[in-house]
């Protein structure tokens, strides 16, 4: 079954995120997908994340889908203008790929080039917009496409909605995000309140699915705090990894015990770990999924 059949399902959905080689070497990355088989509905493939320069996701998602696995291509509006997206997008249904995730991207100063223009040439609704128009036959200048596209687009977002974002997301949705991914949650009261609004804006949700980072260290804890936008690690969870005896080993605690709640809350859960997916497995036994 697809991704976007099980969308449908109303199953309880797990995706998780790896990110492509900065280089050429892909037997890390093979062995990445390889620890998910059979563990989840789809791999998500970053873009430049955190404005760090690696290969095109493009290309990995090919590569992975060429090994079996379902994939979700993570688009920026950082690097491309609206010409490069359509092209980069009609490629990629060309390969086979259809789940696509779209999102503004980090700003290139924090990345490893320095002197990087960032382009930003469409906001994220304005290419669900463009997404649209292409599964509609035409591409954003309403030009008729020899060949339509035919994706699942995504899209994501901060659980703690402020009304600029309230109206941005509920744009999003409007503009036929079938699925939302969000931020890392560590608060499941915000995640709760997150789904009430959520259903105050829009009369169709999409499918909901919450991001969980693995905790390492208090030290990791404290980092996502004050360099990553839209995540909050409450001071009850930082205690607990100072605490802790094995932080490793708590942090996958603190991921399962999250999983168990949220699946009462929302439609799935998205795996960030901070390193790699060698917990991954054990997270989502001890959650009691799959």
């Amino acid at each position: 079954m697809s991704f976007s059949d099980k969308l449908l399902t109303g199953e309880f959905i797990v995706t998780a995120e790896i990110s492509p080689p900065k280089g050429t070497e892909i037997r890390p990355l093979l062995s990445e997908a390889a620890r998910l088989k059979s563990l989840v509905d789809a791999i998500n493939v970053t873009d430049n994340p955190r404005a760090i320069m690696r290969m095109s996701p493009a290309a990995v998602c090919w590569l992975l889908q060429g090994k079996g696995y379902e994939t979700i291509m993570h688009i920026t509006c950082r690097d491309r203008n609206r010409l490069a997206l359509q092209s980069d997008l009609l490629g990629a249904h060309a390969m086979g790929i259809r789940n696509i995730l779209i999102m503004t991207g980090d700003h290139p100063e924090k990345g490893d080039h320095e002197g990087a223009k960032p382009v930003y040439d469409l906001d994220s609704v304005q290419v669900l917009s463009l997404i649209r128009k292409l599964n509609n036959g035409f591409d954003c200048s309403g030009n008729r496409l020899e060949g339509m596209t035919d994706f699942t687009p995504g899209a994501v977002s901060n659980t703690q909605l402020s009304d600029v974002s309230m109206i941005k997301l509920r744009k999003k949705i409007n503009m036929g995000a079938s699925f939302i991914q969000t931020q890392a949650v560590f608060d499941t009261d915000s995640m709760s309140n997150f789904m009430d609004k959520i259903d105050m804006i829009s009369s169709k949700r999409p499918v909901i699915i919450a991001g969980i980072i693995p905790l390492r260290s208090e030290k990791s804890a404290r980092f996502l705090n004050e360099n990553i936008a839209g995540i909050k690690v409450p001071d009850n969870i930082i205690n607990r990894m100072r605490e802790a005896n094995d932080p490793a080993s708590e942090g996958i605690e603190i991921a399962a015990e999250l999983i168990r709640k949220l699946r009462s809350l929302c439609d799935g859960i998205h795996i960030m770990p901070i390193r790699d997916h060698k917990n991954t497995k054990h997270i989502l036994e001890t959650a009691g999924i799959r």
